[in-house]
C-alpha cells in the first residue's frame, strides 16, 4: 500500500514536470493523423512508465515500446523527407518491431500495430509486408541479443494434455467467447465509471496519481495477484497454483484486476493494459473450468484472454496468433472463434474513443499498380 502510494507520487511528478505523455488512445490519434508519432514525447513516457511499473501498476511497457519505436520510425522518416503515406509506414513498422520483440511474436505483433487503429479489421493494409519485415528483424535481434529461447512462456502443461479437438471444442469456443466478451463489456464500464469519479481532480497531477496508487495497494492488500501488468503472473499466480485456488477467488481476482488497470489509467499512470487484460481473461477461464470440469482449462484460459482483450482493443487476428504463439499451443483455430465472437458481440461497444476507419480520400489515392 505503501510502495504503490508512494510509486503514485512519483507518477504525478513525472506528469507535473514532464507533461502527459500520449497513452494509447492518443497514439491512436497520432497515427491517423498527421500520421506519425512526436519524439519529443519519449522522454516522459520512459520516466512516467518506468515509475508506473515499478510502482506495481497494471500496465505493461508495450505502451512505452510502441511510442518509442513508433516516434523511431516517424523520425527517420522526417530525416528522409519522406511522403505522409511513407512516414506513416515507417511509423508502423516501428511499432511493428517492437511489439513483435516484447509478444515474441515477428507476426502477430506488428498486426496487432496495424489493427488497433481501427474497429473494423486492418485499413492501412500498405503498411503490412513492411511491418512485418521490420517485426521478423527485430524479433531475430532481440532473441540473439538477449539468448531468451523461442517459444512459448506459458507452460500449460500443469494441466492435463488438450485431447484432441472436436466440434464440440467449437461449440465452448463461441461460449467462452460470449462470457470473455460479456466480462469485457464489464471491464469497459467499471472504466467509465472511473473516470467519472476521478473527473473532478483530472488536472491535479500529483493528487491523481496518489489516489491512483491508494487504490492499487488498497486492492493488491485484498488481492496481491493484481500487482504488476501480470506478463509472469499468468503463470506464477494463476496456472501454477491452480489447485490452490477456488471460483470465488478466481472471480474475485478477475474483478479485482479489472479496477486495478482501471485506477491505473486514470491515475495518470502510463503503460500499455494487454497482458493485465489476459490475466483478466484467464483468472474468468479457470474459473468457468472449475464450475464446468467438461472445458479444459487451457480452452477456457486461452479463449477467455482472447476474448476479453479483443472486446476492449477490437484485434481478433493479431490477438489469436499472439496467444497461440506464447501459450506455445496448437488450437488458434479454437481462440480464433472465441476471438470473433467476442468481435461481434462488441462491436458497436469499444474503450479507444480514437479508432475509427482511414480517411476515405486516402483509400481513394491508393491504386492498384
Amino acid at each position: 500500500l505503501i510502495v504503490a502510494t508512494i510509486g503514485g507520487f512519483g507518477v504525478g511528478l513525472c506528469l507535473y514536470f514532464f507533461g502527459q505523455p500520449g497513452e494509447m488512445a492518443k497514439v491512436i490519434d497520432k497515427i491517423h493523423d498527421p500520421g506519425r508519432l512526436d519524439p519529443s514525447q519519449t522522454p516522459g513516457m520512459i520516466a512516467t512508465s518506468l515509475v508506473s511499473i515499478t510502482a506495481g501498476g497494471s500496465l505493461g511497457p508495450e505502451a512505452p515500446l510502441v511510442q518509442i519505436n513508433g516516434s523511431l520510425g516517424s523520425w527517420i522518416a522526417d530525416k528522409l523527407n519522406l511522403s505522409l503515406k511513407e512516414t506513416r509506414i515507417m511509423t508502423f513498422c516501428g511499432m511493428g518491431a517492437a511489439l513483435a520483440a516484447f509478444f515474441g511474436d515477428p507476426v502477430g505483433g506488428p498486426l496487432f500495430a496495424l489493427e488497433i487503429p481501427h474497429r473494423r479489421g486492418i485499413q492501412y493494409y500498405e503498411a503490412i509486408i513492411p511491418a512485418v519485415v521490420a517485426g521478423i528483424f527485430s524479433f531475430g535481434v532481440f532473441r540473439f541479443g538477449t539468448g531468451l529461447e523461442i517459444g512459448g512462456i506459458y507452460h500449460f502443461d500443469y494441466f492435463d494434455t488438450i485431447p484432441a479437438l472436436s466440434w464440440l471444442n467449437l461449440l465452448e469456443a463461441v461460449v467462452l467467447g460470449i462470457f470473455g466478451g460479456l466480462a469485457g463489456i464489464l471491464f469497459i464500464g467499471i472504466f467509465r465509471l472511473t473516470k467519472l469519479a476521478i473527473q473532478p481532480i483530472e488536472d491535479r497531477h500529483i493528487w491523481r496519481a496518489i489516489l491512483g496508487g491508494l487504490g492499487i495497494g488498497w486492492l493488491a492488500v485484498l488481492y496481491p495477484q493484481t500487482l504488476f501488468f501480470s506478463e509472469q503472473q499468468i503463470e506464477t499466480q494463476l496456472i501454477e497454483p491452480a489447485t490452490t485456488l477456488t471460483v470465488v477467488t478466481l472471480l474475485g481476482i478477475c474483478l479485482a484486476k479489472m479496477m486495478a488497470i482501471s485506477f491505473t489509467i486514470h491515475g495518470g499512470f502510463r503503460g500499455g493494459f494487454i497482458f493485465p487484460l489476459f490475466f483478466t481473461g484467464a483468472s474468468l477461464g479457470l474459473a468457468i473450468s472449475f464450475l464446468i470440469p467438461a472445458v479444459h482449462p487451457t480452452i477456457a484460459m486461452l479463449c477467455c484472454m482472447a476474448a476479453i482483450n479483443v472486446s476492449v482493443t477490437k484485434t481478433p487476428i493479431s490477438s489469436s496468433i499472439i496467444l497461440s504463439v506464447l501459450s506455445d499451443t496448437s488450437i488458434i483455430p479454437i481462440i480464433a472463434i472465441a476471438s470473433f465472437t467476442s468481435f461481434i458481440l462488441t462491436s458497436n461497444i469499444g474503450l479507444l474513443s480514437t479508432q475509427r476507419p482511414r480517411k476515405q480520400e486516402e483509400n481513394l489515392s491508393i491504386g492498384v499498380g
